[in-house]
């Protein structure tokens, strides 16, 4: 029952942002502007929810060895990408749309080249702690992690530029899923880590 709870949240976030996309405009447009700054309102705090797919199968103090050492980089890749990608969604997201609703084109690409470049910051910080979080993983629990933690980082890498923009951005929010399912469940499971008798 803990393990279905656990699954249950860590792929509640990535399932959540991947049916927003079914929503999300293609194209910013004044036309789109009230709709698209709405829904980013509404995402602000979805987002950095993304990074409990890494934090809940870390759960618990670092130890003072190098699983500690890659679980506290973890955290700090997951904190990156809390703090960085929703600079991205307020940038491109809530502000960009707002101007936009009001007539004001000129500045649109700006923040959009600004919030591209805190998202890229946010998803490298995220690949990092996935990186970081796999390897823990697979020390603590053996090579099952393994295709939890490939489907992750695949997911990483397909995040730099697809957003949550339909179709692209969906089903790479349904790969976090399928990703942190997995790690969660192979994480569930007995240690195994060999130790001496």
């Amino acid at each position: 029952m803990r393990t279905l709870r656990t699954v249950v949240l860590v792929t509640a976030p990535p399932l959540f942002l991947a049916v927003a996309g079914l929503t999300h405009p293609r194209h910013l447009t004044a036309s789109t502007a009230a709709h698209w700054t709405a829904l980013h309102v509404a995402l602000l705090p979805a987002f950095p929810l993304l990074a409990l797919g890494l934090l809940v199968p870390l759960w618990g103090r670092p130890s003072y060895d190098l699983d500690g050492a890659l679980t506290v980089v973890a955290w700090a890749g997951c904190l990156g990408y809390a703090a960085y990608y929703s600079g991205l969604d307020a940038v491109a997201g809530i502000s960009a749309g707002t101007i936009a609703g009001h007539g004001v084109h000129e500045a649109v690409g700006r923040l959009f080249s600004t919030g591209d470049e805190l998202g890229r910051a946010g998803v490298y910080a995220l690949t990092v702690a996935a990186i970081a979080a796999g390897t823990v993983l697979l020390r603590r629990h053996g090579v099952r992690v393994l295709p939890g933690a490939v489907v992750v980082l695949g997911a990483c890498w397909s995040f730099l530029d697809s957003h949550i923009f339909w179709p692209r951005g969906v089903f790479t929010m349904f790969a976090f899923a399928v990703g942190f399912g997995l790690l969660s469940v192979a994480a569930s499971g007995r240690s195994g880590r060999l130790t001496n008798p």
